[in-house]
């Protein structure tokens, strides 16, 4: 069953901004989150660029860098809200890294983004196996490769 979503779409200052808008048509981003999601959700998903995704992986996690999604969760019950902040430039690189398509790198970043906001974790090995399983079989279902 799929659940309820609110969906707030923002775009930072982006040097490549048509790229990434164009791998993350707000129907297709809703409907990868939908697919993660356990209940009615309210999220935010905002693009940005290195320094911002800097900025604030310094601020909230005390690590100076840019990283590939940070999951700020502020309820899971009854509806989950969350903001989902993905740093395009890090999305990018990784993407090319892996051999991936952008679209389908933010696809499973979204996914994973959402688990986190509904309280799942990868900190310990056996968490890490349960929470890449469920991501692996949440991307077969939207027709994606598995991401690991």
């Amino acid at each position: 069953m799929l659940h309820e979503l609110t969906l707030s779409l923002q775009f930072g200052t982006l040097a490549d901004a048509p790229t990434h808008r164009a791998a993350l048509p707000r129907h297709k981003v809703a409907r990868w989150l939908r697919h993660a999601l356990q209940s009615d959700a309210e999220i935010t998903v905002r693009i940005v660029d290195t320094e911002e995704g800097q900025a604030l992986n310094r601020d909230y996690r005390k690590k100076d860098y840019a990283t590939n999604v940070l999951t700020f969760d502020y309820t899971q019950e009854p509806t989950v809200t969350a903001d989902l902040v993905l740093c395009a430039p890090v999305v990018e690189k990784e993407a090319k890294e892996q051999g991936k398509t952008l679209q389908a790198h933010y696809a499973h970043l979204l996914v994973h983004g959402a688990l986190h906001a509904q309280g799942w974790d990868h900190d310990e090995e056996e968490d890490a196996q349960v929470m890449e399983l469920r991501e692996s079989e949440i991307m077969a279902r939207l027709g994606f490769a598995n991401p690991y």
